[in-house]
């Protein structure tokens, strides 16, 4: 049994909660595992005071400046490497990211590489050198993408990707199944909606990060999500080829699975399986 610490990080607008059938599955197969809260998300989550305001003022919510818009990168980062020095407790770990989540990842390794022994990326950013997240989604490869049309307001007047998760509005309901948990049972899918902050910082997809053989020499695996409706199969793809071609010594272990962009609820046991894998 393979003994490297495993921290799980998610994606936006959910938290460490998103990885509780995961760490089970993981525990079956004899790993532990900790699951973490990205900063300005989860335990960290601070909404809009509109967002809680009754009766609801759409206008106000769609314009309302968000607590998390000074969130970037770094800031992330800082929060990331602080739980991996905790988790490992002087020793490198295996970090798992998902979604905006490898972004961070990214981010973190390029600035401590020493702190991570193996990056498993789930549907998840792995942008390339110099490139912004918020630069891929305009990209044909990022035709499929359902997310986008969940926003609310102007980002660059609210400093924040927002989504209005509290809309019960069946279509709005709809919206987010689609581009989050297509292939996740109705129930499960409606509970975790229910759980997501409405604020991802705007910062954090368009800073980039500049990358040299400090994050191109850790070991790396990606899981494909063939179903995911967020970042789609064909972006996903762009990642793997982009980070290969900069960094050919070190080629990205490729990993696929039939699942929509939340594997980690519609796949709990076979992404289990496959973080068990890891060294």
């Amino acid at each position: 049994m393979a003994d490297t610490p495993i921290v799980l990080l998610h994606g936006f607008y959910h938290g460490s909660w998103a990885w509780t059938e995961v760490i089970t599955h993981l525990a079956t197969r004899g790993r532990s595992a900790v699951a973490v809260d990205m900063a300005g998300h989860g335990l960290h989550a601070v909404p809009p005071s509109s967002a809680g305001r009754r009766p609801f003022d759409p206008a106000a919510f769609a314009t309302e400046p968000s607590p998390v818009a000074d969130i970037g990168l770094d800031v992330a980062a800082d929060l990331l490497l602080a739980q991996l020095r905790q988790a490992g407790a002087g020793r490198p770990v295996s970090v798992v990211a998902h979604s905006m989540g490898g972004a961070v990842l990214t981010r973190a390794v390029e600035r401590e590489p020493e702190l991570v022994a193996h990056m498993l990326y789930i549907s998840a950013y792995m942008p390339a050198s110099g490139t912004p997240c918020l630069a891929y989604p305009a990209l044909p490869e990022a035709q499929d993408n359902q997310f986008m049309s969940l926003l609310v307001g102007d980002p660059t007047v609210t400093g924040a990707l927002r989504v209005d998760p509290g809309n019960l509005d069946p279509e709005v309901q709809a919206g987010f199944r689609r581009a989050f948990y297509g292939d996740v049972n109705k129930t499960t899918a409606a509970a975790a909606t229910a759980l997501l902050s409405c604020d991802a910082p705007l910062a954090m997809v368009t800073e980039s990060t500049e990358l040299t053989d400090r994050w191109g020499s850790v070991p790396r695996t990606y899981v494909l999500c063939a179903q995911d409706r967020t970042i789609p199969a064909a972006l996903q793809q762009l990642f793997i080829t982009q980070a290969d071609a900069a960094f050919p010594a070190n080629p990205t272990e490729v990993v696929k699975l039939d699942a929509s962009h939340s594997a980690f609820l519609s796949a709990p046991a076979q992404v289990a399986e496959i973080v068990a894998a890891l060294p």
